[in-house]
Parts: C-alpha cells; sequence; structure tokens
C-alpha cells in the first residue's frame, strides 16, 4: 500500500512538472557589459537545482575528509574496548575451567587496558563497572590460589569503586563474595562484619540471607541463625519440610544452650506460635526442663498442646513425650491423670498410652488399676526402655503386696528382655 502511494506520488509529481514547464515561456536575462545573455527559465531552475546538489557533495567530502582523523581514533578506541571486554570474558571463562592463573593474568590485562583508556582521554561509559568486575575476578583467582594478600588487595580497589552509582550492584556483589571468602577461610565473625555492610534491601536477599546463615551457625550465633532460617522460610528458600527441619536444629541448639531454668523458659518464650507447636521441640524442652530441675507443671503446659494430636505422632516421638511426661509424675494432678485416662480408653490397643496409664495410677497409688495397665502393656510394647520400666514397676508392685516369686519373674524379665 506504501508503495503505491509513493509511486503515485511521483506521478502527480512528474504531471505537474511537465505543466510547470511545458507551458512556461519565461526567460532569464543576464546582462554583462557589453554581453546580454537570455536564457529559459526551465534552465536557469535546473542549474540552481545542480548548483546545489554539487555544493552538497562538495561540502560532504569536505567533512568527510576533515573527519577522518576522528574516525581513526573512534575505531581505534573501539578495537581497544572489545579487546578489554575480551579480555573480561576470557577470565571468567578461564575461571570456570578452574584456569586461575590464567583467569588472574586475562583480570590484570582488563585493567592495564581500561588505565590506558582512561589515560589517553577515551574513558569508556562503564568504567567503574568493569574494574570492579575485573578486581573481583582476580581477586576470586587469588583466593582459589590461597593468596591472601593478593586477594585483600584486589578487594580493596573492588571496594573504593562504590561512589560510582553505575557500580553500586557490583559494589554489593563484592561484599558478598567477601562475606563467602571469609566462610571459606572459617572467619565466621568476619563474614557477618561484611554483610553488615550491606544496604538494608540488599541484606534480605536470598544470596545473602543464606551466607548470614552459615556465618552465624559456624559462630554458634543461634539466635541470629534462628532470625536468618525463619526470613529464608518466608522468602521459600526452601522447601516446607526442609525448612522446617532446619527451624526445628536451630531452635534445638537453643534450647541446648541454657544452662539453667530462667535461660530455658527465655528461649522457649522466644520461639513463635507454630514452633512451640512442634512435637519434637516440645518434647525436648520438656525433657530440658526436667533434666535442669525446672517446674514439672510448666513442662506439662509446654507439652499440652502436643499431648492434643498424640494420636498423629509417629513410634518414636510418642515415646519421647510419654518419658516427658513420666519425668514430671510425682506432681501429676487429677486432671492430667483424667486426659491420660481418657485418652488410654479411646485407644484401648496403644501399649505406650497403657504404660503412660498405668505409670500414673502407681504414682497415684491405684494399684489394681495400674497392675492391670502394666501387665497389658509389658507385653505389646517395642520399644526396649518403656518395656524395661514397665515389667520393673511390675516388679515393685508385686514386691509391695509380698509376692516375692512374682516380683523375682518380673525383675528377671526386666533384666533380660
Amino acid at each position: 500500500m506504501r508503495a503505491a502511494l509513493w509511486l503515485l506520488a511521483l506521478f502527480a509529481i512528474a504531471v505537474a512538472i511537465a505543466l510547470f514547464a511545458g507551458n512556461n515561456q519565461g526567460t532569464v536575462t543576464l546582462y554583462w557589459p557589453p554581453y546580454r545573455v537570455d536564457l529559459s527559465l526551465n534552465l536557469v531552475l535546473l542549474l540552481l537545482v545542480g548548483a546545489f546538489v554539487f555544493l552538497h557533495a562538495v561540502l560532504g567530502a569536505m567533512s568527510a575528509l576533515f573527519d577522518l582523523p576522528r574516525q581513526a581514533l573512534r575505531w581505534r578506541t573501539q578495537q581497544k574496548e572489545r579487546a578489554m571486554y575480551g579480555s573480561l570474558l576470557d577470565g571468567w571463562s578461564h575461571m570456570l575451567a578452574g584456569r586461575f592463573i590464567r583467569a588472574r593474568k586475562s583480570a590484570e590485562a582488563v585493567l592495564v587496558q581500561e588505565r590506558s583508556l582512561d589515560t589517553s582521554g577515551q574513558r569508556v561509559a562503564n568504567a567503574p563497572q568493569v574494574r570492579t568486575l575485573a578486581h573481583l575476578l582476580a581477586a576470586e583467582s587469588a583466593q582459589s590460589l590461597q593468596d591472601r594478600p593478593g586477594r585483600e588487595d584486589h578487594l580493596k580497589q573492588a571496594l573504593s569503586q562504590a561512589s560510582a552509582r553505575d557500580a553500586q550492584e557490583v559494589h554489593e556483589g563484592a561484599l558478598m563474595r567477601a562475606a563467602r571468602w571469609a566462610l571459606q577461610d572459617q572467619e565466621p565473625e568476619a563474614a557477618m562484619t561484611w554483610l553488615q555492610g550491606l544496604p538494608q534491601g540488599a541484606a534480605r536477599r536470598t544470596l545473602a540471607l543464606r551466607t548470614k546463615l552459615k556465618a552465624a551457625r559456624l559462630a554458634r550465633r543461634t539466635a541470629d541463625a534462628m532470625e536468618t532460617a525463619r526470613l529464608l522460610a518466608k522468602h521459600r528458600a526452601f522447601s516446607a519440610g526442609a525448612a522446617q527441619s532446619l527451624v526445628r536444629g536451630l531452635a534445638i541448639d537453643l534450647l541446648n544452650a541454657a544452662h539453667d531454668v530462667a535461660q530455658l523458659q527465655r528461649a522457649w518464650n522466644s520461639l513463635e506460635p507454630s514452633e512451640r507447636l512442634m512435637p519434637e521441640l516440645a518434647v525436648h524442652a520438656a525433657q530440658k526442663l526436667s533434666a535442669l530441675g525446672g517446674d514439672a507443671q510448666v513442662a506439662r503446659e509446654w507439652l499440652a498442646p502436643v499431648w492434643d494430636q498424640q494420636a498423629e505422632l509417629g513410634d518414636s516421638i510418642k515415646v519421647k513425650l510419654v518419658l516427658a511426661l513420666e519425668a514430671g509424675m510425682d506432681s501429676l494432678d487429677s486432671a492430667w491423670l483424667a486426659r491420660i485416662e481418657a485418652a488410654q480408653k479411646a485407644n484401648p490397643r496403644d501399649a505406650t498410652l497403657q504404660y503412660l496409664a498405668g505409670m500414673a495410677c502407681m504414682k497415684r497409688q491405684l494399684w489394681g488399676k495400674a497392675q492391670q495397665h502394666l501387665s497389658q502393656a509389658a507385653l505389646a510394647l517395642q520399644d526396649i526402655r518403656l518395656h524395661r520400666k514397665a515389667w520393673r514397676a511390675l516388679a515393685e508392685l508385686a514386691e509391695e503386696r509380698g509376692d516375692s516369686e512374682t516380683a523375682a519373674k518380673a525383675w528377671k524379665r526386666a533384666a533380660t528382655d
């Protein structure tokens, strides 16, 4: 369509020129005494157009001639820039291939070429980024070659480019790389210091948080590691199962770091509500509290949410829950006794619950119920610890009622099974 319109326009112009030039009787007279020259108006117009075209061509040729030095300088600059960028690409290629010496030489060549361009007044537009990347490449190579002084020198020069706005992203990357190098050198505190230099937004990126988590765990700063793991879980840096396992492990380390009841209480209160509902954490906290001589009633309060979901627990965690409750059995109140009996009646085939109900009745001096529950539990328990403790309890009950023969058999089963 456009071509057709152009064709119509050309025809229209040709017709207009033909109409103007065909009937144009005008003349142009030039006087140059004693001469007189008469020219047709069409010829004069044609000569003017030709003169304009000729003058334009001459001026273009002269401009191109005088521009040759600048074009030559520009061509040489482009060749140097291409060589510089080529060296940079070669350096990263050598780094990925494990040729660290060649990578370092390529990085140094980039710096030499960039400096040459700068001193000749041909400054590269993104020079700060190029310099920072070249220094980082050289520092990475030095780290791989165990050249710590060389790494520190190049890192210092890379960080000095922070004043340039277009090198800010690369500066943040340099700080993250420095933190990772500190971790490789087993210096977690230095890694944390490097990460603290990041802006607030960059510090919350997944890569920075992962590095901070490793540094905090290596430095045994469990509280910082817990906070970082929570942020990573919110950012979905791990799968749901992996995040839960990581947080659970850090929370257990936090609880293990407590050396008295007050510290354990503070550690427990620092956990989020969803974390306190984890069966493994609640059971571990209750066992830790019992080991520190804490209040058994507080331990049972921690275990209450886990007890409400005990039907969904696996066998191993259910055994730990029973052992944690048994540790505070001396102060067991009637409310908890009723809860244990209700759970046992709701699931009468659960040997673990039978054992717990029997031990609770024994502590409350309900000898008949204790004998009944423990006798049934001792024959069905799979856990060796609960199995032996059940037989020992049966032996004590037999001794209490004066049945020496039954007590001896029970003690024998407790020792041999």
